[in-house]
């Protein structure tokens, strides 16, 4: 079976066509190499896909027919994904929230100011 059908049909990518994408940008490794999206896999590769900044690593167990329900997912696929992997993104989600979120409402006066501070620091003896 296809790598990019594979990973549609054991639902990580929601279309086949996004599989592809995936497979052609470099994002998808068969036991360590990059793979074009026509690649062969087979029970017993181990496949590591780059998604949203989480690199995950499945080992393919079976091969299914078609596409098959979220239940019937782990017959097909082992996910050995490191759950420090997970961790590394809350820890990424945390760092990247601000006290107001974004494109609310127009700067505060305290956001004026640091923007300011930030853009216009004047260097000392360059004054006109």
């Amino acid at each position: 079976m296809r790598i990019d059908k594979y990973l549609w049909s054991v639902r990580y990518l929601k279309t086949r066509s996004i599989a592809t994408q995936a497979c052609k940008k470099g994002s998808v490794r068969v036991n360590g190499n990059i793979v074009k999206p026509s690649r062969d896999v087979f029970p017993g590769d181990v496949i590591t896909l780059r998604k949203e900044q989480i690199n995950y690593q499945l080992e393919v167990l079976d091969l299914p027919a078609s596409r098959v329900g979220a239940k019937l997912v782990d017959i097909y696929r082992k996910d050995t994904t490191p759950k420090e992997a997970f961790e590394t993104n809350e820890m990424l989600q945390y760092a990247k929230t601000y006290y107001r979120k974004k494109g609310v409402g127009r700067p505060t006066k305290k956001d004026r100011r640091d923007l300011d501070d930030f853009t216009d620091s004047p260097e000392e003896g360059n004054e006109m």
